[in-house]
């Protein structure tokens, strides 16, 4: 069936109206009808061809919200009406140890949200920038968030989910020292998910102006990166470190915060590496340095069923879809907080 989406036929092209097709749902398909989609840092690397692989027309898309509007003959989870989400993945092997444990993030035939191969039309998986999208019944994901809170539930799907599964790995909660490295996107998430899991919570920053955000968004330090005697202040006492940044930079100087067998989890993603931290660094004190990526569906579950407990959603600002290649400007320039959500219904405009 026909649908309407926001997209890019070249890496160089700005994003444009466009006609997707959607498959009719099957016996174990929901079909979605989507109200609100996030925009996410990786949309706008994969759309941009900055990342490898990047396959054309691109929509992309993987903080999806929306509304049931029809489910296969053999769908027993959802029915019509229920509000759902789709993070990152929407197909997996099925068979490997990793979808066995409930980890299909880190099945190696998994299937992300846009531009990766589909017997679908165009051939490759199209995002969550469009109308409507159908998507078997395992990588669908119930929202239990009031329906006012619905767009700023978005994020959550691929932002909350990415700051989530490495702060319960690590066993973030009372007694712990947790750093989050950056107060975007991701990093606004990881402070609030912190704070609601009990633990001590240090953001780092290199802009000065972020430091009474951070706070408010349930920090109880705030160290400017800059700093080296608010850095230095630090040596030593940190649990965990989640790093959120997507640009290069010097490991070093936060791995040196970490205490004996502390960890930094890294999952901003940049276009280009970081330089090598020191080895000595690590082996000293048996420091980990560590990478986590997204969840699988299990957790993505928890993770929106800890944060509808918790009242958390991300923060956000609304925009149409004519606003898409003026919201990829600035969030390249750090002008959101914290993430742009997309409202749906101007697709049909």
């Amino acid at each position: 069936m026909p649908v309407r989406a926001y997209g890019a036929y070249a890496g160089d092209k700005p994003l444009e109206p466009m006609d997707i097709t959607r498959r009719a749902p099957g016996p174990h398909d929901v079909q979605i009808d989507i109200a609100y989609c996030g925009i996410c840092h990786s949309d706008l690397h994969q759309v941009r061809a900055e990342w490898a692989g990047t396959r054309f027309p691109c929509v992309p898309g993987h903080e999806i919200v929306g509304r049931v509007a029809a489910v296969g003959a053999h769908v027993e989870g959802f029915q019509a009406g229920d509000l759902v989400g789709i993070g990152c993945i929407v197909d997996s092997c099925r068979h490997c140890e990793d979808c066995a444990g409930g980890m299909e993030n880190y099945c190696d035939g998994m299937i992300g949200t846009y531009n990766f191969p589909t017997p679908d039309a165009p051939g490759h998986t199209l995002g969550g920038y469009s109308q409507q999208i159908v998507v078997d019944e395992r990588y669908v994901l119930r929202i239990r968030h009031p329906e006012e809170q619905l767009a700023a539930v978005a994020p959550l799907l691929c932002a909350g989910i990415t700051t989530y599964s490495p702060l319960r790995h690590w066993k973030a909660g009372p007694g712990k020292k947790v750093g989050v490295v950056g107060i975007g996107g991701l990093g606004h998430m990881g402070i609030k998910l912190a704070h609601a899991m009990g633990a001590h919570v240090v953001a780092f920053t290199s802009s000065e102006s972020k430091r009474e955000a951070a706070l408010a968004l349930g920090a109880d330090e705030v160290v400017a990166s800059r700093s080296a005697d608010e850095m230095a202040a630090h040596a030593r006492s940190f649990d965990l470190i989640v790093n959120t940044v997507a640009a290069p930079h010097d490991l070093d100087a936060f791995l040196v915060l970490l205490k004996r067998e502390g960890a930094m989890v890294l999952v901003g993603a940049p276009a280009s590496p970081h330089p090598s931290p020191a080895v000595f660094n690590l082996i000293m004190k048996r420091r980990s340095l560590a990478g986590s990526m997204i969840g699988g569906i299990p957790e993505t579950q928890e993770m929106l069923d800890f944060c509808a407990q918790n009242g958390i959603t991300a923060d956000i600002e609304l925009v149409r879809a004519d606003q898409i290649n003026d919201a990829y400007e600035r969030m390249l320039a750090g002008d959101v907080k914290y993430r742009f959500v997309i409202d749906n219904a101007t697709l049909a405009a």
